[in-house]
């Protein structure tokens, strides 16, 4: 099992606490943070915007980022929202451990 750091970006702070909720629900991942507050600067149909966002982080295994993406993007208010990963390469073992008890039995 590899532990991911999933970043997503939501249109507001209850977007993020409604689609954290629901992966957590189903242990998708054994956990998320919310951090409201983001100002965001990107291209966006052949134009630059600038947008408020919030940034929600789940902690996840490799295997299940599959159908966390499909939730994500299921309960997700964009057309294209941003869910990418990046691999816990190193850390507390018992914290890595936690992960992967919290997501056993997971559920789309």
């Amino acid at each position: 099992m590899t532990p991911l750091f999933v970043y997503i970006t939501c249109a507001s702070l209850d977007e993020a606490k409604r689609i954290g909720r629901a992966l957590v629900e189903v242990r998708l991942c054994a956990c998320v943070n919310i951090l409201p507050g983001m100002t965001s600067l990107y291209w966006w149909q052949r134009k630059i915007e600038e947008g408020h966002e919030t940034v929600l982080i789940a902690k996840t295994r490799d295997t299940l980022l599959d159908a966390l993406t499909a939730k994500v993007k299921s309960l997700h208010s964009y057309a294209c929202p941003c869910v990418v990963a990046f691999p816990v390469t190193a850390g507390n073992d018992a914290y890595v451990k936690w992960i992967e008890a919290e997501t056993e039995g997971a559920r789309s």
